[in-house]
């Protein structure tokens, strides 16, 4: 986090911006041998999605004491920084910010209104206010991965459903033709009926059909639903 006092120009908070994304492209070994960014082994974070990995988000506070007019900043330094903090764009319809610095604006007067909790914080590249976690956050790609959840276990569940019927026809099938008992009339039990087979005659009675064999074979080997690619 920074305050500044609306003393700097929007160049000079850019020069520092570079300043940070140099610290947060640094990589050193860590203690295991492997070379990891400088700031993962200093402080722990969630490894985050493959793909949208971004930098640790500064806020920028300005507090209107100094001559600047705050605003004009904020949209000269947006403007100045674009290349450190902007997402390339998904088909899913969200952005993924891989090695990018989030950069959060809020007001000194803004907080103190509204409190640190409120919906005061304007992400760069983002045209609205949020609270901070959403602003640093990236909502639109937890909401496109968790319809891709759905779809993928709505898939499962007619998969699922497909076995069963097709299990449960197959079942039919082999009861209308389970042999009877000619003295008695009682329908054979399965053991009975195998041993009256001649010896390696089909298949055993209880295996599944062919097209449950198939759709076993096919689940067992489906893979997982591949996440959104880049345009």
């Amino acid at each position: 986090m920074e305050i500044d006092n609306c003393c700097e120009s929007a160049q000079v908070l850019a020069a520092k911006i570079d300043k940070y994304m140099r610290f947060g492209q640094r990589k050193v070994k860590d203690v295991d041998g492997k070379e990891r960014p400088m700031w993962r082994t200093r402080w722990w974070v969630p490894d985050g999605r493959h793909g949208d990995r971004p930098l640790p988000p500064l806020l920028l506070v300005f507090n209107r004491i100094g001559p600047r007019n705050p605003d004009t900043v904020m949209a000269q330094l947006a403007e100045l920084t674009e290349r450190h903090w902007k997402g390339a764009w998904y088909e899913g319809g969200f952005h993924m910010y891989d090695g990018k610095l989030p950069i959060v604006v809020t007001g000194m007067k803004q907080l103190k209104e509204h409190g640190p909790a409120g919906a005061v914080f304007r992400r760069f590249g983002r045209p609205h206010k949020q609270t901070l976690l959403d602003a640093i956050g990236n909502r639109r790609r937890e909401a496109a991965d968790a319809r891709q959840r759905a779809e993928h276990d709505a898939r499962q569940r007619e998969h699922q459903e497909e076995l069963r019927r097709i299990a449960a026809q197959h079942r039919a099938e082999r009861e209308a033709c389970r042999p009877v008992c000619a003295g008695c009339g009682t329908r054979f039990t399965d053991e009975r009926w195998k041993a009256i087979e001649p010896a390696g005659w089909g298949r055993p009675a209880r295996d599944p059909p062919a097209p449950v064999r198939r759709l076993q074979a096919a689940s067992r080997h489906r893979r997982t639903p591949r996440r959104a690619g880049r345009v």
